[in-house]
């Protein structure tokens, strides 16, 4: 196997170019066995892999940067690297991570996880690179999907400036998560047709070098010329009118093509656009053809692509999408918005019921929330559902847009808590604290299924800004007996005792049982209660506990600074200086990968954890 002779960076360079298409069929076969056996980014990575193969060829690593957005294609570039043995570990607990980190390899030049992000990371490495009088190319991959982010934009606005050589691949196979949407999608469509304006460029520049003496003089005056023979074919040319100059497109499984137009792009004085076209799931028919299921998997059966772990029952997305969609029936003013991930968010067959009330607006948060603004303004009741991790990127909008006009707009938070095998970039364990920092807006977390339903009805009735967030998974089935009203600021209590309240956010309260059953066994008589609103605080509760309950115990899948318990523990201090406060959420530290349990358990977020912290603390010891 000539992949066997890959064993650490650059060792591609001693693998003849007529054996590259035998090496990119063994990465495809080993990317297929390996993550059917782990799960992981499939459909993204198979489409890069002649690409990949072209880079390296060209670069020279770890000298030359290479920067992945997103980073989930970088599967290939990381057994390139020398990492193949540790596929067997792909995002599991202390193994391979599933995306680049500079932890793991001087070869990765920057950490990813979030979109739109690579150019303004490149462009940081050249000016560095500049400043310092280096000489290391500098390549930034970017997504067709991820040129639907603003911070591209910002990004290529700046590189305009430059003098000195930087690299811009658009990886562009018509995809970001689901199936592009936008002006850009349209635009780069435009391009895709214009293939033969590649190959006529390539040899009018081949042919002109050969002249003595003018022959390259030409070409860079060429190059330099906005309004070049470029404009009789491809009509708008909005890189080069920014003042990028454009290559391609490019045939992405075609490596000889791509080496040659990588090698022209590394000559270019300033920055260059190269336009590679691949086919998302390459050589795996069920993920070429289902590509958005392929996306992100679990393990999977190779021969008919179907994911070997079953749902035991429905997830918090499946919920909210059966939900949303009977709100919809009865509501007409209710509209969705998702950024580019109505699969993942659970609004496709909202979409499909009501098209002219359902929008994707592409990976684009920050316009998502602001355009929920408007519609909110115009009379309509927005839904905004995005995962916890990406609506970070959209929190000015949210405070300034949204909350200070304190408009009727609703975030539905997926993935909200610990998320598991994707680690630090997709851990949804910031938002209690973001959101609760807003003024106006309402922050809920449901106990179960059934509370999801109730909170979601609660929201549509509601006036002003409601964020509910809940967690990846099946959603809890437990506690169905308690139904009580969503009555604004107010908490369910689920048992009621006496010395210690046990408070559960959303996700935690199942395991808050567990804690109480714990202490019970133990002979202590513990009040849990269902937070339900971890803002408005319901002070009148904490009051009327604290007559007879001399320790707090506050459980949410949050990081402490600025969540629930933080604010219990500064009303209690304020109000009940007699009472404790202890606080069980997430470290002060980015979590990385691993099974949710397991990472529970790891911070001190498990169930024998909580119980021993409260058993042991000095409030019930003084007893």
């Amino acid at each position: 196997m000539i992949l066997e002779k890959i064993k650490k960076p650059n060792d591609i360079h001693r693998i003849p170019l007529a054996d590259f298409p035998l090496l990119a069929d063994e990465i495809r076969d080993f990317l297929i066995q390996s993550v059917s056996k782990t799960g992981g980014h499939l459909a993204s990575n198979l489409g890069v892999v002649e690409m990949t193969l072209a880079l390296h060829n060209v670069l020279n690593f770890p000298e030359d940067k290479l920067i992945w957005d997103v980073g989930h294609q970088a599967y290939t570039h990381k057994i390139l690297t020398g990492r193949k043995e540790q596929f067997t570990n792909l995002r599991q607990e202390g193994g391979l991570s599933g995306f680049p980190k500079r932890n793991e390899s001087d070869c990765d030049s920057f950490d990813a996880g979030h979109s739109s992000n690579s150019i303004s990371a490149g462009l940081g490495y050249v000016r560095a690179r500049d400043i310092l009088g280096q000489k290391y190319t500098v390549v930034s991959v970017i997504g067709d999907g991820a040129l639907t982010g603003g911070m591209a934009y910002e990004a290529l606005n700046n590189a305009a400036d430059l003098k000195t050589n930087f690299i811009i691949i658009i990886n562009d196979n018509n995809m970001s998560i689901s199936r592009n949407v936008g002006g850009m999608s349209t635009y780069l469509s435009a391009l895709r047709t214009a293939e033969a304006y590649t190959g006529m460029k390539l040899g009018v520049t081949k042919t002109l070098k050969k002249i003595p003496r003018v022959g390259e003089a030409v070409v860079d005056t060429m190059r330099k010329t906005k309004s070049s023979i470029k404009q009789l074919f491809i009509p708008g040319m909005l890189f080069e009118n920014m003042g990028l100059t454009y290559l391609g497109p490019v045939d992405g499984h075609n490596m000889r093509q791509m080496m040659k137009l990588f090698n022209e792009a590394k000559r270019v004085e300033g920055p260059v656009v190269v336009h590679v076209l691949t086919k998302k799931g390459r050589g795996y028919a069920p993920a070429s053809n289902h590509p958005a299921r392929f996306h992100g998997t679990g393990p999977f059966d190779i021969k008919t692509g179907r994911v070997l772990e079953k749902k035991k029952s429905p997830t918090y997305t499946d919920v909210f999408a059966k939900k949303i969609v009977s709100l919809g029936e009865k509501n007409k003013k209710l509209a969705a918005i998702t950024a580019a991930m109505p699969d993942g968010t659970g609004l496709v067959e909202f979409g499909k019921r009501f098209p002219d009330r359902f929008f994707d607006v592409g990976i684009a948060e920050e316009h998502a929330v602001t355009f929920a603004a408007g519609l909110a303004l115009g009379g309509m009741i927005p839904v905004v559902a995005i995962y916890s991790s990406f609506l970070q990127r959209a929190v000015d909008q949210m405070l300034h847009d949204v909350c200070m006009q304190n408009l009727h707009v609703i975030f539905a938070i997926d993935r909200a808590g610990l998320v598991g095998a994707d680690g630090e970039t997709h851990q949804g364990c910031f938002d209690l604290s973001y959101l609760s920092m807003m003024p106006n807006m309402k922050v809920l977390a449901p106990k179960n299924a059934a509370e999801l339903e109730q909170m979601l009805e609660y929201a549509v009735d509601c006036e002003g800004p409601v964020a509910i967030r809940y967690p990846r998974g099946c959603a809890y089935q437990g506690l169905t007996d308690y139904r009580a009203p969503v009555i604004t600021g107010k908490s369910e209590i689920i048992a009621k005792g006496k010395e210690i309240a046990v408070l559960g956010v959303g996700s935690m309260l199942s395991d808050c049982e567990k804690v109480c059953q714990g202490l019970r066994e133990d002979g202590y008589d513990p009040t849990l209660v269902n937070v339900r609103f971890v803002k408005p605080l319901d002070v009148e509760l904490l009051d009327c506990l604290a007559g007879d309950h001399r320790l707090f115990v506050t459980v949410e899948e949050n990081v402490k600074s600025g969540g629930y318990g933080e604010h219990v523990a500064a009303y209690m201090e304020a109000c009940h200086p007699e009472s404790r406060v202890l606080t069980a959420s997430v470290w002060d530290h980015f979590v990385p990968q691993g099974k949710v349990e397991s990472l529970r358990a790891k911070i001190g977020l498990g169930v024998e954890d909580i119980r021993e912290s409260i058993e042991n603390s000095e409030v019930l010891k003084k007893k």
